[in-house]
C-alpha cells in the first residue's frame, strides 16, 4: 500500500527484547505521520522476531534491551535504519 500511494517518511520505533530473542514491546516513539509506514515498520520487526538470545555475559546483566532506531522509508522505495 505504501508504494502504491508512492509514500515516505521517517519514524522512531523503540523495541524492548527478552534474554531469549522474543520481543517484550514495540513502542512508536515518533510517528512518520502515516498510520501505513508506522504499521509496517512494527510488522517488519514482528516478522523478523524471535531474534538471537542474549549472549551469557550479557544475560546476568540485562533482563531487558532497548533498540532505539528511525527508520526511513524512501521514495524509491528503500528502508533504511540508523
Amino acid at each position: 500500500e505504501a508504494r502504491v500511494q508512492k509514500l515516505s517518511g521517517s519514524l522512531v520505533l523503540d523495541v524492548s527484547l527478552n534474554p531469549d530473542g522474543s520481543i517484550s514491546n514495540i513502542s512508536l516513539e515518533r510517528s512518520s505521520g502515516s498510520r501505513i509506514l508506522d504499521d509496517a515498520a512494527i510488522n517488519i520487526v514482528q516478522l523478523a522476531a524471535p531474534f538471537d538470545p542474549f549472549p551469557a555475559n550479557i544475560q546476568k546483566d540485562i533482563d531487558i534491551l532497548h533498540i532505539t532506531r528511525t527508520w526511513e522509508f524512501s521514495q524509491t522505495n528503500t528502508l533504511s535504519s540508523r
